[in-house]
C-alpha cells in the first residue's frame, strides 16, 4: 500500500521530470545516497550533462568569461530553494477568527519553509504576491533561519580571494557580504514563491534605493525579463532627512508576471467608477450591488410582499434576511426576480457558508472606450497614513513603518485581480495586505482571499508593543486583522465580506525518525515502538498534513464523524455533489464495516494509519473492500 511522504517534494527531482520530457536520452541512473545503506543500494534519475550541453549548443561555452548576476552564496541559495524539508503546518483553532466558514489562512513560520509546504496545495493558484521585505539598510534585521550570513575571513575564502588581496572573478568590496546575505535570502524565496503563481498572476515587490538593482537582476533571472511589467515609483508626503545628500521622498514597487503573454493589466475609468469582476461567459466586466434591501424601509414589515424565497445555488430556499433573526426585504419584485435569474444577471456569493445574491450591473459600452492606463507614479499614498491608521487602530504606535492600506488596494487594482482570486504575502508584517483586501471585498462586494505568511519575531522589550502585551510580529498581525474586521463592519453594516482567518504555524515533522528510515532499525527495536507518530501530534495535525500532501486548500470544510465508535474525518464533502475530496481515520483496530462504512462516501482519496490495521491481511481486506465499493479511491497509509 502507498506510503505518504510527509514531507515537501523535491523541487530538484521535479525538474529533472521536465528535462526527461523534452531531452529523455539525457536522463542516467545515479545513486540515491539519501535512501541508501550498507547492503542496498537504491537508484534514482539524474542528468548526463555533457550530453545535454551537446544537444543544447553547437559551440560549447569555454573558459570562465559569461555574463551573469552573482554573489558569494548563490549557489547554496539554490541548493536551499529546491531540497525537501520535513516540517508540517499545524492547525491553532484558539487563535483563528470564524475558522469553520473562513477562506483566508494567517501562517506562523519562516516564509522559506512555508512557501515549500504550500508548493502543491498552492501550485498554480495565487493570482498576486505583495511583498515588503526588509530593505537592507543596515538597520533591519534578518530574523531569517538560512545560514547566509558569513564572516570575513568565510566570505574571502568563499570569493577565492589570494593572501596578497588579488581577486579571482569576484569583487573584492568586504561590504559585499551583507549584499550577498540578502540576495541569497530573497532568492530562495522568490524562486519557490513563482511556482505559486497562477499563469496570468503577478508579483509586487515594494523596495528601496539600497537593493532596487540587485533585486532587479534577481527578478530578471527568476521571471525573465520578458516578464518585467513596470516599476512604480511611490511619491512620499515628506522627505527622509538621514540621507547624505538630498531628502529622499520615493520608495519603489517593482512588477513582474509569471507569463506576461497571459497577464492582463487593470485599467481605470476617466469618470472613476470601477467594474471589478468579468463575466467570461459574455466577456464584459461589471460590478456587484446587494439584492437584499438596505438601509431605511429594508425590513419585511416595509414592503411584505418583496419578502420571498428564491433558490440558492445548493437548492435550497435563500430569503433575504438581514441577521440571523431579523427578516428584511428584496429590492425587486419576484417577477423580475424571476426573469433576472433567468437572464444570468443574478450572481451567488457564498460567504461565511452562506449564499448571498447580488445583481450584477455590467460596465456601458461607452465606459468601456473611456479607460486609461494606470500611471507607474503612485502619488498621495504616503507611508504616514499607514502609521496614523495603526495608532489609531490599537491606540499607540506598536509598529514601525506600516504600509498604507490604500496603497495595496491601488495594487490590487492594478494587478486586475478577479473575484475568488487569492492574495498571497509572505513578508505580512502588520497584515496591511490582510486589512487591504477585507476593505476592498466589503466596498466593492468581492470574494477575494488571503494567505498571510509571517515569522513570528521576537518583539524587544523596549518595544511600545512589547510594553502593551504583544510578544512577537505575528501577535500584532492576528490582532490587527480582528480589530480591522470590526472596524470594517461598523462602517460597512450591509456588506458580507469574509473578516476570519484560520491560523496555521510551523512545526518539525510529524513523524518520528524511524517513519523515514525504517531500515535503520531492526525489527525487535520496531516491535517496541509503540508508534511512528509523535507524542504530541494531535488527529487533526495529521489530517491538515495530509491535505498538503494531497494538494488539497487550507481553507476547505471538514468535519468529525463518528462510526461505530472510530473518529472519521471528512474533507471538503460537498451537499450539492456528494463529492468528497478526502477522509483520514488515525484511529486503531478498524472494523471491516466501519471500512466498508468510510468506503461508500466513494471520497477521491483515503489516508489511514498503517498500525490501524491488525495484519497484511486486514490490510488486503482494505484493498479489496474499496475495489468493490471505490475503485477510483486512492488509498495512502502513514
Amino acid at each position: 500500500m502507498e506510503k505518504m511522504n510527509m514531507e515537501t517534494p523535491n523541487l530538484t527531482d521535479k525538474n529533472i521530470e521536465k528535462i526527461a520530457q523534452l531531452f529523455p536520452s539525457c536522463i542516467t541512473e545515479i545513486i540515491d545516497k539519501k535512501r541508501s545503506y550498507e547492503d542496498k543500494l537504491v537508484y534514482k534519475k539524474g542528468i548526463n550533462f555533457e550530453l545535454l550541453k551537446q544537444l543544447l549548443s553547437e559551440d560549447l561555452l569555454a573558459g570562465n568569461e559569461v555574463y551573469e548576476f552573482s554573489w558569494v552564496g548563490k549557489k547554496q541559495s539554490i541548493i536551499d530553494a529546491n531540497k525537501p524539508i520535513r516540517k508540517t503546518l499545524r492547525p491553532c483553532k484558539e487563535d483563528s477568527l470564524n475558522w469553520d466558514v473562513t477562506k483566508n489562512l494567517y501562517i506562523e513560520g519562516d516564509n522559506l519553509e512555508v512557501l515549500k509546504l504550500l508548493q502543491e496545495s498552492y501550485l498554480n493558484k495565487i493570482k498576486m504576491i505583495y511583498i515588503d521585505p526588509p530593505y537592507n539598510t543596515g538597520k533591519d534585521s534578518f530574523v531569517y533561519t538560512d545560514d547566509f550570513k558569513k564572516s570575513r575571513e568565510e566570505y574571502e575564502e568563499d570569493i577565492e580571494l589570494y593572501e596578497d588581496g588579488n581577486r579571482l572573478f569576484k569583487n573584492t568590496d568586504t561590504n559585499g557580504r551583507f549584499h550577498s546575505y540578502w540576495c541569497s535570502m530573497m532568492y530562495a524565496r522568490l524562486s519557490v514563491a513563482k511556482n505559486l503563481l497562477t499563469d496570468d498572476g503577478v508579483i509586487f515587490i515594494s523596495i528601496d534605493d539600497n537593493e532596487l538593482e540587485n533585486l532587479k537582476k534577481m527578478c530578471n533571472e527568476i521571471f525573465g525579463e520578458d516578464n518585467f511589467v513596470a516599476e512604480f515609483i511611490r511619491k512620499g508626503s515628506g522627505g527622509r532627512q538621514d540621507s547624505k545628500y538630498y531628502a529622499i521622498i520615493h520608495e519603489y514597487v517593482l512588477c513582474y508576471a509569471k507569463n506576461s503573454q497571459h497577464f492582463i493589466s487593470g485599467k481605470q475609468l476617466k469618470t472613476g467608477e470601477t467594474f471589478p469582476f468579468v463575466d467570461k461567459k459574455v466577456g464584459k466586466k461589471y460590478k456587484r450591488q446587494l439584492l437584499r434591501k438596505w438601509g431605511e424601509n429594508s425590513k419585511r414589515s416595509d414592503r411584505p410582499n418583496l419578502f420571498y424565497a428564491i433558490s440558492d445555488p445548493d437548492g435550497n430556499d435563500n430569503f433575504p434576511m438581514l441577521n440571523d433573526l431579523e427578516e428584511g426585504r428584496w429590492r425587486w419584485s419576484k417577477e423580475t426576480m424571476l426573469q433576472a435569474i433567468q437572464d444570468e444577471k443574478i450572481e451567488f456569493i457564498k460567504k461565511y457558508d452562506k449564499w448571498v445574491a447580488y445583481e450584477k450591473i455590467y460596465e456601458p459600452v461607452e465606459h468601456q472606450q473611456n479607460t486609461k492606463l494606470y500611471s507607474t507614479l503612485i502619488e498621495d499614498i504616503g507611508i504616514a497614513t499607514g502609521a496614523k491608521l495603526i495608532k489609531n487602530i490599537f491606540d499607540g504606535k506598536i509598529f514601525d513603518y506600516p504600509k498604507p492600506v490604500d496603497l495595496i488596494k491601488h495594487i490590487i487594482q492594478l494587478a486586475n485581480l478577479e473575484d475568488n482570486d487569492i492574495i498571497l504575502d509572505f513578508f505580512s508584517g502588520s497584515a496591511t495586505t490582510a486589512h487591504a483586501v477585507m476593505q476592498l471585498n466589503a466596498e466593492d462586494g468581492g470574494n477575494r482571499k488571503f494567505i498571510m505568511v509571517q515569522i513570528p519575531e521576537i518583539c524587544t522589550e523596549k518595544t511600545e508593543a512589547y510594553k502593551a502585551g504583544y510578544k512577537n510580529i505575528c501577535e500584532i498581525g492576528k490582532e490587527r486583522i480582528r480589530r480591522a474586521t470590526h472596524k470594517i463592519m461598523l462602517d460597512n453594516p450591509d456588506s458580507q465580506f469574509d473578516g476570519g482567518f484560520r491560523v496555521f504555524k510551523t512545526d518539525s515533522t510529524n513523524m518520528k525518525d524511524v517513519y523515514y528510515s525504517p531500515y535503520q532499525y531492526d525489527q525487535n527495536m520496531l516491535d517496541q515502538l509503540a508508534t511512528n507518530i509523535k507524542e504530541d501530534r494531535t488527529a487533526l495535525d495529521l489530517l491538515f498534513n495530509c491535505v498538503l500532501e494531497w494538494s488539497l486548500p487550507l481553507d476547505l470544510s471538514y468535519h468529525l464523524k463518528e462510526i461505530q465508535g472510530i473518529n472519521v474525518h471528512i474533507y471538503n464533502s460537498s451537499t450539492y455533489n456528494n463529492e468528497v475530496d478526502l477522509i483520514a481515520c488515525f484511529d486503531q483496530n478498524i472494523h471491516e464495516d466501519v471500512i466498508r462504512a468510510i468506503a461508500q462516501y466513494k471520497p477521491l482519496k483515503a489516508v489511514f494509519r498503517d498500525s490501524s490495521f491488525v495484519d497484511s491481511p486486514s490490510k488486503i481486506n482494505l484493498d479489496e473492500i474499496f475495489k468493490f465499493l471505490s475503485p477510483n479511491t486512492r488509498i495512502k497509509v502513514l
